[in-house]
This record gives structure tokens, C-alpha cells and sequence, in this order.
């Protein structure tokens, strides 16, 4: 029983959310009522939450409180693709603000050794950007988060405040209609707005997993954001929605 519901909380922490069809075909020899009250224990040892339909990983539903590399092993492909889309907005000689995050992180990766400055709250964006020659990398200053290996706080606001950007890249933990783009941690929503205050071009990364998903502050309604880059996966509708509100959907 521990090895099942052990390789359960794996899956859902792999992928973000399963729904309750996925878990049982992967254990065709369980029963439902089995799988449901290994959901219902796993979800009183706060090692999941039970969702209608199905669960969601911790770190779904509170944001940084997960450890980091359990986060960058999810969707791996779809932040590929969402960063490769990101990186061909580029053009030398821009200001850039990078958010924290594991699709930021990619970009980092593979971002142009041109002549480009740029910010980042992200401590590991900011030791990517060291392997440049040409681009002029700088980390935000203020409080270490360390699940999400980020800085965020009074100290990174105030110091946002004084720059200006030419485009910004965000990620988000969430999105509804109802509640426009959302994260899971205070300090990281405030510094988000801050960013959106002081850049032309405001751009969210977004992969499809998260639609629907609502955390606690919301950071920006679809009326502040210019482009969302997403996967493959968006359904037509949303992508339409999005539309209605002049956000471009790459």
C-alpha cells in the first residue's frame, strides 16, 4: 500500500494534476474505491489535494512551497517550446526583465549572447546569464526564497521602481478569467505588479496545465497583459477568450 500511494504522489507531482481516469488505468488491478481512499489518506498527510475529478501536486496549488527540482521536472517539453517561442520576441539591444521560474530558466539557457541587459529575479537565470560574454546580467536584490531559488520583497520592489524595462517575461501559477493571472506567495505577486508598472511589453509564460488553477493573489487581469506564450495544448476556446481582451497567443 505505501509503494502504491508513494508511486502515486510521484505521478502527481510529476505532472501537476492526474485525473482520476489517468490513475486508473495506471493501476488496472486496484480497485476505485481503493485508489479513492488512497487519495483521501494522501490528501490528510498533505502530501496531494484531492480536486474534483482527480488531485493536484502541492506545489499546483501553493506555488513555491514544493521542492524546485520536483517543479522543473514537470512539462519539460511544453517549457521547452514555450521558451524557444519567447526567445524569437528578442532583439539586441533591449531591456529585459526575466521572472524566477523553471520555463524563465530555459530561456536563460538558451538566451543570445548579444547585446541585451537584462534583470531577473531568478538566482539560477542569473548564474545561466553568467555564461555570456555580451548580454550585461543583473539579480534583483532582496530575500532569498529558497524552494524557488528566487529573490523577492520590499528591497526588489523599491529597486524595480527605479528601472524601466523594454519587455518583461512573467511566469504564473495559475489563470482564470475570473481571477486574471495568479501565484501562490505575496512577496512574488507584489514584485510582479511592480514589473508590470515598468515595462512596455508584459509577457506571460504560461503552460496549458495552467488554466483553471486559482492561487491566493492575483497579479495582473488579462487587460495588462500584452502576449501569453503558451504549448501546444491551449484549447481554441481559450486562446479565443484571450483574443477578446487584445492579448496576442503564441
Amino acid at each position: 500500500m505505501n509503494q502504491r500511494r508513494n508511486t502515486i504522489v510521484e505521478l502527481i507531482n510529476k505532472e501537476g494534476t492526474v485525473s482520476f481516469a489517468r490513475l486508473k488505468s495506471e493501476f488496472p488491478n486496484v480497485s476505485e474505491m481503493t485508489l479513492r481512499s488512497d487519495l483521501k489518506a494522501l490528501d490528510m498527510e498533505n502530501r496531494i489535494v484531492r480536486v474534483h475529478g482527480g488531485a493536484r501536486s502541492i506545489g499546483m496549488i501553493v506555488g513555491t512551497d514544493v521542492d524546485y527540482n520536483i517543479r522543473a521536472a514537470r512539462n519539460t517539453a511544453e517549457k521547452r517550446l514555450i521558451a524557444q517561442k519567447a526567445l524569437k520576441l528578442l532583439t539586441p539591444g533591449l531591456s529585459v526583465y526575466l521572472d524566477s521560474g523553471s520555463t524563465a530558466i530555459e530561456m536563460a539557457s538558451h538566451f543570445p549572447d548579444d547585446s541585451y541587459m537584462i534583470f531577473t529575479s531568478g538566482i539560477n537565470c542569473a548564474l545561466e546569464l553568467t555564461k555570456l560574454s555580451k548580454v550585461r546580467a543583473h539579480l534583483i536584490g532582496g530575500e532569498v526564497n529558497r524552494y524557488n531559488l528566487s529573490v523577492n520583497g520590499i528591497r526588489s520592489i523599491n529597486e524595480i521602481e527605479r528601472l524601466n524595462f523594454n519587455i518583461a517575461f512573467l511566469g504564473t501559477s495559475g489563470f482564470s478569467f475570473d481571477t486574471g493571472f495568479t501565484c501562490a506567495v505575496e512577496a512574488e505577486n507584489e514584485l510582479k505588479r511592480a514589473v508590470i508598472r515598468k515595462a512596455e511589453k508584459t509577457i506571460v509564460l504560461m503552460d496549458s496545465h495552467k488554466v483553471g488553477i486559482v492561487n491566493t493573489f492575483s497579479f495582473a487581469s488579462p487587460e495588462d497583459i500584452d502576449v501569453v506564450i503558451t504549448d501546444d495544448h491551449l484549447s481554441p476556446e481559450t486562446a479565443k477568450l484571450f483574443n477578446t481582451y487584445g492579448i496576442n497567443v503564441l
